[in-house]
């Protein structure tokens, strides 16, 4: 992203323009919606800085090209009926006018975010995922459809539970293993799943897959 004139400032700022980092058309490896052909559109920029991150190349929004919001939505009808919005954290940015050309196209829409910023935007499934680093601000916990939490030890269970807490009872609850520690969590989480019903686990099923 080059320095930006005050016109292009004001584009991004009322999301007209994104830093896009990419977009691509896959299945939907993770939590509730595991297995759906998805669109995938990857906005670069976060803050939250989660040591295990695997798209830490997404972190820097600068890194990545200004599109106009108008051709990210034009590229994404071409394909599937499910576009799933991700990060980086998208909600650095105004969700607003991407959510709103996406929905005239009659597409189903959907978020996965930390939560970390006020939720912008009009979504048919917003996927929470919080981290300790930076947690969710506003209406967040009533609206989400879907509660994942990444586990690495086992003090991350107890931060689900914290969360579980604050969300509305009528979204699903995920555990997911940190994919570079998942052998070592993964019987752990199995037992506690065992003892607590009221979540499931969450494989990064395109991992295994070798898909994007």
């Amino acid at each position: 992203m080059q320095v930006m004139d005050k016109n292009t400032q004001e584009l991004l700022e009322k999301g007209e323009v994104l830093p896009l980092m990419e977009a691509f058309y896959t299945i939907q490896g993770e939590g509730f919606h595991k297995g759906k052909a998805s669109y995938f559109i990857r906005i670069g920029g976060c803050d939250v800085g989660c040591h295990w991150c695997d798209v830490k190349e997404s972190w820097d929004a600068q890194a990545h090209s200004l599109v106009s919001t108008e051709k990210i939505i034009k590229d994404a009808l071409e394909h599937s009926d499910t576009i799933v919005i991700t990060g980086g954290e998208p909600l650095m940015w105004d969700m607003t006018s991407l959510t709103k050309g996406l929905r005239k196209n009659n597409k189903k829409i959907h978020i996965e975010t930390s939560g970390a910023y006020e939720l912008t935007g009009d979504w048919d499934w917003i996927c929470l995922s919080p981290k300790k680093r930076k947690n969710p601000v506003g209406e967040i916990y009533k609206k989400a459809n879907e509660l994942k939490v990444i586990i690495y030890n086992t003090d991350d269970l107890k931060f689900a539970e914290q969360q579980a807490e604050k969300t509305n009872s009528n979204a699903h609850l995920f555990l997911q293993p940190e994919w570079g520690n998942r052998e070592k969590m993964m019987p752990v989480m199995v037992d506690y799943v065992k003892k607590n019903p009221k979540w499931k686990i969450s494989l990064q099923s395109h991992k295994y897959l070798n898909i994007p």
